[in-house]
């Protein structure tokens, strides 16, 4: 555990001579509304570190050699994301094993069932939904965190030769210079649209503009706690009290403080009075009906893309998604924004 100053110093000089450094993170979005980074967990050299970025230290030193390195990470965009908004982390090499995995057919690629395939250990379980913003960090808690990096520098090697002997390495690296690509692109909450949780598309009018009301209360006072929203109250009992409101009955959440369900009232009597031009829009429809010509050519897409699934022994869906197809089969201009070369090499598009 590298928890002072001192100790990464010492840490430094030891990444300057490797190259591959394998990567994860822990976080506490599953406890707190605003996400941190709790731990750092680096693996080369045949040893393993717990970095921890809650002890007060400088890791701009730390991030800046671990830009210099090919990163290998087990799903790769969440790690990023966090460790560019936690300490300004940008890499420029990666290795995925996930789409490794992948791009060699195996379908079960989670880093327990690939640990299990490659290396026959069975890895233990039970933290993934652990707070890992507790200190001092208890030993299992400790083991699980070290055994997402432990494995995977080997796991990497053993992936690497399978695609250079499947001829694959090429789509590999395209795969992954194009996650690195999108990991980096800033994802903008759109505040107009947030509210629509998943469940509510068929909610219209009143109890539209009610959910609004009660998804705002919930988030604000989720953000006043640090808590995530699910702990105040699920998606589901949302849906469900707007549309209980909406036919004149009164939720009842006994759990709540006298505060938090007045507060939960007021929110939904506000919307339960408001007039019928401040209601939600219903979400516009994206796009325009395809033509039959436009259906001719998605099925056509499909169709070759199925085949060569086949062929291939890939997941259709990773050679390309459903929807890909479909906006491709609309405009074709658009494969080169949503295909990475090897994709529209097979596609022929």
């Amino acid at each position: 555990m590298i928890n002072t100053a001192s100790q990464l110093s010492e840490l430094l000089p030891q990444l300057q001579a490797i190259d591959r450094v394998a990567v994860d993170t822990e976080a506490d979005s599953l406890h707190c509304y605003f996400e941190k980074l709790c731990l750092l967990q680096l693996s080369f050299d045949g040893q393993d570190f717990l970095i921890d970025p809650l002890a007060d230290l400088d890791l701009s030193p730390l991030s800046a050699a671990l830009a210099e390195k090919e990163i290998v990470l087990q799903g790769a965009d969440f790690d990023l994301r966090l460790m560019g908004r936690s300490i300004n982390f940008a890499a420029r090499r990666i290795f995925d094993t996930v789409i490794a995995a992948r791009l060699l057919g195996i379908r079960a690629f989670s880093l327990a069932a690939l640990v299990e395939r490659f290396f026959g250990v069975t890895l233990t379980k039970g933290s993934q939904k652990a707070n890992w913003a507790q200190r001092p960090l208890p030993p299992r808690m400790a083991e699980y965190a070290m055994n997402d990096t432990h494995y995977l520098l080997p796991l990497a090697t053993e992936l690497e030769a399978q695609l250079v002997e499947r001829g694959r390495l090429k789509w590999f690296q395209e795969s992954c210079e194009r996650a690195l690509k999108q990991a980096a692109v800033q994802r903008v909450r759109d505040e107009d649209d947030a509210w629509r949780i998943a469940g509510s598309g068929t909610l219209r009018g009143r109890t539209a503009a009610v959910l609004r009301s009660l998804w705002e209360w919930r988030d604000r006072e989720a953000r006043a706690a640090d808590r995530p929203p699910f702990h105040i109250l699920q998606n589901q009992q949302l849906i469900a009290a707007a549309i209980a409101f909406d036919s004149n009955q009164v939720p009842d959440f006994r759990h709540f403080s006298a505060r938090r369900r007045r507060g939960f009232l007021e929110a939904a009597e506000a919307a339960m009075r408001m007039p019928e031009n401040e209601w939600p829009a219903a979400r516009p429809r994206t796009g325009s009906r395809p033509t039959p010509a436009m259906d001719r050519r998605s099925a056509g897409l499909r169709q070759t893309r199925d085949r060569l699934a086949r062929e291939l022994d890939l997941e259709p869906s990773f050679i390309a998604p459903r929807s890909t197809l479909e906006s491709i089969a609309a405009d074709e201009a658009r494969s080169r924004e949503l295909l990475v070369p090897w994709q529209r090499t097979l596609l022929e598009v």
